[in-house]
């Protein structure tokens, strides 16, 4: 048996997220299916961790093992050639058959992409937030350095069963701003709950409006108590950029 990496690049808008479910258009179902194409062989696909229904993956990472002795060069292109236009596989390498794509991840990083501009946008609707009100950056990114460090994040969590522990590590927490009036908010960490990037971006684009102070945010780290401020950013605006091994 072989074990098989693969990089993935995906739009989530016509998806129900990554992880396969009955009745469902998922990735991880596509990619299987298009595996078992190409190889003759059902398999499961393990990805890095799972994306909700419309998020992105700049870069996805996935393991699945196969007999087949296919070279990783042509597994690309085949499984390029019958997957939908908006999956990609960007590259495919074979590693150590212990290789687990979840369980070895050391960082993983998000970008959460903002519009902040009065007009909307026709290319991009489903793929950045729109916020047509001016936000101020300055604060939204005193208020993230609060993220920096290891904290119990269950406040920040669509729930917090299925894990040890809600304690995570931040190492990166920053904003950017585009000339076309994009905000890029990008957080790195060991590890991340559901629903945690999108939950952090709403309260942190509260801070932005004016509704939050910088200083309540860094109490709702501290404390750990819920704020009425704290709500989901949509879906469309979140991507998947990169995922972290041990070389």
């Amino acid at each position: 048996m072989r074990n098989i990496k693969l990089f993935i690049e995906y739009d989530g808008t016509n998806y129900h997220g990554w992880q396969r479910q009955p009745g469902l258009n998922t990735i991880q179902k596509l990619i299987e299916e298009s595996i078992q194409k190409i190889t003759n062989e059902k398999t499961i696909i393990t990805g890095s961790g799972r994306t909700d229904s419309g998020v992105h993956a700049m870069e996805q990472v996935a393991n699945f093992k196969t007999s087949s002795t296919i070279n990783t060069d042509r597994i690309t292109k085949a499984l390029n050639s019958v997957l939908p236009c908006d999956i990609a596989i960007i590259k495919s390498q074979q590693v150590h058959i212990d290789f687990h794509s979840q369980y070895d991840s050391l960082r993983k990083t998000y970008i959460y992409k903002i519009l902040n501009r009065q007009s909307r946008t026709a290319i991009n609707t489903k793929r950045v937030w729109h916020i047509p009100y001016k936000l101020d950056l300055k604060k939204m990114q005193n208020a993230a350095a609060s993220l920096l460090g290891e904290h119990d994040f269950l406040v920040f969590s669509k729930t917090g069963s299925g894990v040890k522990t809600t304690v995570r590590s931040i190492y990166k927490a920053s904003f950017t701003k585009k000339r076309d009036g994009t905000i890029e908010f990008c957080i790195q960490a060991n590890g991340f709950l559901k629903g945690m990037v999108r939950l952090i971006t709403g309260a942190l684009v509260s801070v932005g409006k004016g509704k939050m102070t910088e200083s309540e945010f860094a109490e709702i780290i501290s404390s750990g108590k819920k704020h009425k401020y704290i709500k989901s950013a949509p879906a469309h605006g979140l991507y998947l950029a990169k995922v972290a091994y041990d070389s």
